[in-house]
């Protein structure tokens, strides 16, 4: 059973730095990839950032090079590291686990092809 338990988000202004933890069961996390989506309002879920085979991350474009994830398997966490955010990085985020017979972590995100947890709000003023 999956049960991602979220914390870490806030409002920041633009260019400030905030970091999201997620934590579940080591049962979730060998069976799953994680990976994080945001959903801003009035627009679509996206898909930003995942872990994949062997531990490689992806990311979407509108966040490469400023967010990091990664993942603590000693602890059944990943995080998602974001620096350098900007007003259109508010959105609310959340972490999924996308089975691993996927293999596109970024559209499974998207697409909502995962299991998410309660998600955290980000706000970043300019």
């Amino acid at each position: 059973q999956v049960d991602l338990v979220e914390s870490g988000g806030g409002s920041v202004q633009s260019g400030g730095s905030l970091r999201l933890t997620c934590s579940d069961s080591a049962y979730v996390f060998t069976r799953n990839y994680m990976g994080y989506f945001r959903q801003a309002p009035g627009k679509g879920r996206e898909g930003i950032a995942a872990i994949g085979v062997n531990g490689v991350p992806t990311y979407a474009d509108s966040v490469k090079g400023r967010f990091t994830i990664s993942q603590d398997n000693a602890k059944n966490t990943v995080y998602l590291q974001m620096n350098s955010l900007k007003p259109d990085d508010t959105a609310m985020y959340y972490c999924a686990a996308v089975p691993r017979s996927r293999s596109d972590l970024l559209q499974a995100l998207s697409s909502g092809y995962a299991h998410w947890g309660q998600g955290t709000q980000v706000t970043v003023s300019s």
